[in-house]
């Protein structure tokens, strides 16, 4: 700095700009104005330098941390090396002791709201490239990047606010130790929020279900349409819309047919007594033979398993490769019809619940 400012001086010396205004002379004004004008220039040149080089660099590297780094030269916006090499400048004059403060107190706020911004489009970067794609399923996790994003934040606020107060001679070691109490007696007034604050947390990490999947949860069943901090909404089929704690939800047995590749049916039918043994030996084959025969069903078992009240009983086991619920209840009822007609045909009644009452005379 004295190498610039030593030419200057000898050059104003030649004029008589010895008056003095506030404390100063207009000379050391004039020599603040110029310093003030050559910084700026200088700031500015040095950014646009960056921004020029940082672009070179982007088209020739596939990865895009150099597109972060042009967000963050272009967060410096003129306001703040204006105001930096108005303070350089002003360090030719001579300032009152409060005018002294509340230039340092300026400078190291706003040299604070930077670095905050900075780091907030440094962090967006890191947390998108984390949780971009935490299923695997190719959609970004867009919840879990704003809550962690906005967490991340929150904290970074506070710590440049303190460190702001702390220069500025603000006891922050007393302020912190009245903001403990009262955020305990806080803490303990909520802490049911925050119960569900910390579940909110887990499901974000742990990705139980996000928006847009079907869930069952006891005996709700609708899909989700917004994770909160402290509820999770669910659009019912009904239409109507559940509100569900987030503690609730980590704590209870949920269902999510978001990836459900196809459905496993297990079910049931009676045949009655009077059917003969050569009919029910063939009716194994006839069930195997119109499940092969539907599109999206695969057949598992069938087997004749049970000697009921009232009837003999096969047990049927077979999928439905969908996890479309339209298509499982189409192909369910297609494969109830076709049993139907194969028994009519085959000439076996299906069971149904009777009691047969003999009488003998005595």
């Amino acid at each position: 700095m004295e190498n610039i400012i030593t030419p200057i001086e000898d050059y104003l010396s030649r004029y008589d700009l010895d008056i003095v205004f506030f404390g100063n002379t207009v000379g050391e004004y004039l020599l603040a104005l110029i310093l003030f004008i050559a910084l700026a220039f200088i700031f500015k040149l040095i950014q646009w330098t960056i921004l020029r080089k940082l672009a070179k660099l982007a088209q020739k590297t596939e990865t895009d941390i150099d597109d972060t780094l042009i967000r963050i030269v272009k967060s410096l916006k003129p306001g703040f090396y204006l105001f930096i090499a108005f303070f350089f400048a002003s360090q030719a004059l001579t300032f009152t002791d409060i005018g002294t403060t509340v230039l340092n107190g300026i400078l190291i706020a706003w040299v604070a709201f930077q670095a905050v911004i900075a780091l907030q489009i440094l962090i967006d970067y890191v947390i998108e490239k984390k949780f971009a794609d935490l299923d695997g399923d190719g959609e970004p996790d867009n919840g879990i990047i704003s809550f962690m994003s906005g967490l991340i934040k929150a904290a970074l606020w506070i710590v440049a606010g303190l460190m702001v107060l702390s220069n500025l001679g603000v006891n922050v070691t007393g302020l912190m130790a009245g903001l403990g109490i009262g955020g305990l007696a806080i803490a303990f007034a909520l802490q049911g929020i925050f119960a569900d604050l910390f579940a909110s947390f887990a499901i974000y990490l742990d990705k139980p279900f996000k928006v847009g999947d079907h869930i069952v949860v006891g005996e709700h069943r609708g899909t989700v349409e917004k994770i909160g901090i402290k509820s999770t909404r669910i659009r019912a089929l009904q239409g109507e819309e559940i509100v569900i704690s987030n503690q609730e939800l980590t704590s209870a047995r949920v269902h999510n047919f978001k990836k459900l590749e196809e459905r496993r049916i297990t079910t049931q039918f009676g045949v009655t007594y009077d059917t003969p043994q050569e009919k029910l030996e063939k009716i194994p084959d006839v069930i195997k033979e119109i499940v092969d025969a539907q599109q999206t069903t695969r057949f598992d078992r069938v087997y004749f398993t049970t000697f009921g009240d009232s009837a003999l009983l096969f047990d049927l086991v077979y999928h439905i490769e969908s996890d479309d619920y339209e298509e499982y209840l189409k192909a369910q009822q297609t494969m109830n019809f076709k049993i139907i007609e194969a028994f009519e045909k085959l000439g076996v009644e299906m069971a149904f619940p009777t009691q047969t009452i003999h009488l003998v005379k005595g």
